[in-house]
């Protein structure tokens, strides 16, 4: 579960009935399913589908602009993570927001969570980055061009983009976030319906 999905349960709750469904009614393992009034459900596909326009119109304007500089290479880098963010992992992210339950069966939940954590991981090396060029411009603007330049950030780039869907796809199929809590996880967090994101450092700090 994402924290904004969190988030949006804990405003929502007024809103849920008293008895809620299951996802898959015949099915006594699947997820209990927060039915949410239809105005209310309307009303969040226009303002997500809405962010989920802006975010992949915007970024790519950004993909398609010029490059001169190293700084634009590390602007497109990020550009492209979170262009594919709004591609690959909102609009699914948006249907399992508001249904409340996740209907892309178990493999597609896997993908989805394996490249929302690459992606996220990628934009966050890219800000990085981005960080370590502006620092030196601002800071050390007379070694500027010999610590950043274009083969420099060429290789930032490589290394985003090599790390991000090893820690993603590696952490997911290997099963690395539930490592030692296999069992917790399989009797009291998973349910047919859902998609879940656990980790235990996670779920202790959501706890404390």
């Amino acid at each position: 579960m994402t924290l904004f999905h969190s988030y949006f349960v804990q405003f929502s709750y007024p809103f849920k009935q008293m008895e809620p469904e299951r996802c898959f009614e015949s099915r006594n393992t699947s997820c209990l399913k927060s039915n949410y009034p239809i105005p209310l459900r309307v009303t969040l596909y226009i303002i997500f589908g809405v962010i989920i326009i802006l975010t992949v119109c915007g970024n790519l304007l950004v993909t398609f602009s010029q490059l001169h500089t190293p700084t634009n290479y590390l602007i497109f880098s990020l550009a492209v993570s979170d262009l594919l963010l709004g591609m690959i992992v909102m609009f699914p992210g948006m249907i399992h927001t508001v249904e409340s339950c996740w209907y892309f069966g178990d493999f597609f939940c896997q993908i989805y969570m394996s490249s929302d954590v690459s992606l996220s991981t990628a934009s966050i090396l890219n800000l990085s980055f981005i960080s370590v060029d502006r620092y030196y411009a601002v800071c050390q603007p007379l070694l500027y061009r010999r610590k950043i330049s274009v083969n420099v950030v060429l290789i930032m780039i490589l290394i985003c983009w090599s790390i991000s869907p090893i820690i993603g796809f590696g952490m997911i199929f290997l099963k690395l976030n539930i490592l030692g809590v296999e069992e917790f996880y399989y009797n009291h967090v998973v349910c047919e319906g859902g998609c879940v994101f656990y980790s235990k450092p996670l779920s202790c700090l959501k706890h404390l």
